[in-house]
């Protein structure tokens, strides 16, 4: 075959998804370290979930540009970026192409490189960049040597290489030799080339028929759309005036929302209501939430015109949901965090938004964008508060044009919670983004987690169910619990100010209270040292460290 054309780019990215769907938890478990956060499979496959929607009729150019933009806001994770950025490159190599011989795709593998690399500040040789750039080089020089090469032909040339050089991944990295793995990200690439090269040769790879289970999809042609009594599904969040802190002081509008409509769902809290109403009139439900307090976000969809799309086979309307809010303060803060207690640091300290996500839950470009959209600032921080989701954050950052996005450096939520404590509201934009980066170099950040399975790191044997010290995101120690765990992180603590711990989902109090005694007994005189509850899950502890 020389050419392609959009529907058969779709076939190959639809069948690419599908591989590494099917192949996911592979590479979850290439992970380097041992702990619980082995997601590249996870982040990789739900970054290019979306693309089965694309349409499958558009052009080549069309096709590519669509997929491009779709995994972009899907992306999550490092891995799930670089592999959205690839294929923005690739997007961009078609950009206004029907259809497309071998050397379109030798400038599309170059273009889908180069957009990749750019994203990080120092890449390292034995990544995913790497089997991008090998595969991509090789392709060029297949070309060069045979210029009537077809575009199956250039794809066993592309498989082969990327296969070859991720097997040459731990000679490049010495972590990963340690580690008796491949690179995680390389691995899940070269899923992608092998599901693409499957459609070129007649076996294009299905989807999982257990991940696919459940999922299909109701006849909406059994009913009418006149129907439907209630045409607009009307959704918001109201953060409450202070005349209405405290639970249930909102019953009125529970009642008034009930009167006009049905499928109420009504969530009456300490200082936010957040409300779901199917009404004809969702207006009416603005105007009596705005009563109580500010909107946070806001979101309506029009039922009757999604029913008639899906009854008469399409998809769901696309919808922009949540529109930006007006700005009404200059500074504004989207906070990445897991853990209710963590979750509530943050919003006392002031941010306006808190996504869930860290470990082994990384949000999409998406959940970060619609979080800066609904915060009604001028300029709004990101804090990623997780080496993981920096490029995503970074990524959503571009793609908002409401505001300004600026993403702090923030590894952990030590260091995002430390960087809010240092911003002065009155302060300018440049003394304030000083302040704040200062602050985060301040912070060390310690934490316990366990190994999930058997392994070899540096200097440590690692036996599953072992309990792992970090200090930020190197193993420290090893022992049998996290108590004695935290007894090794803790004993050179010679220039601590202020300690905060904050022990996770699980953990007892007074086990927590153990360990603060301990820490206090260790730490220099003058330290001060707290215990919360954090609520985060995977790590019994997280130790936040401020030096002097």
């Amino acid at each position: 075959m020389k050419k392609t054309i959009g529907n058969l780019f779709h076939a190959m990215v639809v069948s690419a998804k599908n591989l590494l769907t099917r192949k996911k938890e592979e590479t979850n478990n290439m992970n380097v370290f041992p702990v619980p956060d082995g997601d590249t499979g996870i982040n990789m496959s739900l970054t290019m979930s979306t693309v089965s929607g694309v349409d499958e009729n558009l052009s080549l150019g069309q096709a590519a540009e669509e997929t491009a933009n779709q995994m972009l806001r899907a992306a999550r994770g490092n891995s799930g970026a670089i592999l959205s950025l690839f294929f923005r490159g690739v997007g961009k190599a078609f950009h206004e192409l029907k259809e497309a011989n071998a050397l379109a795709w030798v400038k599309a593998f170059e273009a889908g490189t180069k957009e990749a690399y750019r994203a990080v500040m120092s890449p390292a040789e034995g990544t995913i960049l790497t089997v991008m750039r090998v595969a991509s080089e090789d392709a060029r020089a297949a070309y060069t040597a045979n210029r009537k090469i077809t575009v199956n032909e250039l794809f066993d040339v592309v498989v082969a290489s990327a296969e070859r050089t991720l097997a040459e991944t731990p000679e490049m990295l010495p972590i990963l030799k340690e580690a008796g793995v491949v690179d995680a990200g390389g691995y899940g690439f070269v899923c992608v080339l092998q599901g693409m090269k499957a459609v070129l040769d007649g076996h294009p790879i299905d989807a999982d028929p257990e991940a696919e289970e459940g999922a299909k999809e109701a006849s909406f042609a059994d009913f009418n759309t006149e129907d439907i009594t209630f045409g607009y599904c009307t959704e918001c969040i109201v953060d409450k005036s202070e005349a209405f802190w405290g639970d249930h002081t909102a019953e009125e509008l529970c009642s008034f929302i009930t009167s006009i409509g049905d499928s109420v769902v009504f969530v009456d809290d300490e200082k936010m209501i957040k409300l779901h109403v199917h009404t004809n009139d969702p207006g009416q439900v603005l105007t009596a939430a705005l009563r109580f307090g500010s909107l946070f976000t806001v979101k309506i969809e029009n039922m009757r015109n999604q029913h008639t799309a899906l009854a008469e086979g399409g998809t769901k309307p696309a919808v922009k949901e949540e529109a930006p809010l007006r700005n009404e303060k200059k500074y504004g803060f989207v906070s990445v965090c897991m853990g209710e207690g963590i979750k509530g640091l943050f919003l006392d300290l002031g941010v306006d938004g808190v996504v869930e996500g860290g470990q082994t839950m990384n949000p999409s470009t998406q959940d970060l964008i619609d979080a800066v959209e609904q915060t009604p600032s001028e300029i709004v921080y990101i804090l990623p508060n997780n080496k993981n989701i920096a490029m995503v954050a970074k990524a959503a950052a571009e793609l908002v044009t409401a505001r300004r996005v600026v993403v702090l450096p923030s590894q952990s939520a030590p260091e995002g919670l430390a960087a809010l404590i240092a911003f002065n509201p009155d302060a300018g934009e440049e003394d304030n983004l000083t302040g704040m980066m200062e602050a985060i170099t301040r912070v060390t950040t310690m934490s316990v987690t366990y190994a999930v399975r058997d392994t070899k790191i540096s200097r440590f044997h690692i036996r599953k169910g072992q309990y792992l010290g970090l200090v930020e995101n190197t193993i420290a120690c090893v022992a049998n619990s996290p108590e004695a765990c935290m007894r090794q992180l803790t004993r050179g603590m010679t220039d601590a100010a202020f300690v905060t711990l904050l022990y996770g989902d699980g953990v007892a109090e007074e086990e927590a209270e153990k360990v603060a005694a301990y820490i206090r007994k260790k730490a220099p005189k003058g330290c001060e040292v707290t215990v919360m509850s954090g609520g985060q899950p995977i790590y019994d502890y997280v130790v936040w460290i401020e030096q002097n």
